[in-house]
């Protein structure tokens, strides 16, 4: 717990800490900021940051090195809230470093803009991994039940430039009791983003 709260922590610092750029306008028209409506290429966004290994469980006390790509919407609405509902499709990887559960992912992603520099993010997917399955894991290990396992992360996030973002994530895997056990696992961590 003490990771994980050190963890937000240190998002948050660093969240809080830029000189964000908002401004009256933007409050008055939080989807002020939107994003081209042609696609420049297939790739829109390449991701990489840190994460928190399952802070309170198990498998605490080690580090994610996370690696994401998200791909173009197929089409690009005029209108905002048409245009958030329009997922981006991602693909991933978050790789511990201490031999502890990794996993490829694939989803969804969902990117609502408050204002010109914020923006919230939800994703929805599937996640494989290398963890532990049976009933009776090792006694540092995490009983994940299965896999593939249903992955989800939440995200808050600031745009430093045109192509620029950093944000603060929540990353679970977890079986939602598909399978015999379900410890489902909880990642906190940080990432850089790069906008094609």
């Amino acid at each position: 717990m003490r990771h994980a709260l050190t963890c937000l922590a240190v998002c948050f610092c660093l969240l809080t800490g830029l000189s964000f750029d908002v401004s009256a306008a933007d409050l008055a028209n939080p989807l002020a900021y939107a994003p081209p409506a042609v696609a420049r290429s297939l790739v829109s966004e390449i991701r990489g940051g840190v994460f928190a290994h399952g802070p309170g469980t198990r498998e605490s006390g080690s580090v994610d090195i996370n690696g994401e790509l998200l791909f173009s919407k197929p089409f690009q609405p005029a209108d905002p809230l048409m245009a958030f509902l329009v997922p981006r499709l991602h693909l991933g990887g978050t790789l511990n470093t201490a031999g502890d559960t990794s996993q490829l992912y694939a989803g969804f992603t969902w990117t609502y803009d408050i204002t010109r520099s914020v923006f919230v993010e939800g994703s929805l997917g599937g996640a494989l991994h290398n963890g532990e399955t049976g009933r009776f894991p090792r006694f540092d290990r995490l009983s994940l039940g299965c896999s593939p396992l249903i992955r989800a992360t939440g995200s808050l996030g600031y745009r430093l430039d045109a192509n620029w973002s950093i944000m603060a994530t929540v990353e679970h895997i977890s079986n939602a009791n598909t399978c015999h056990a379900n410890q489902g696992l909880t990642n906190y961590g940080i990432r850089i983003g790069y906008t094609f």
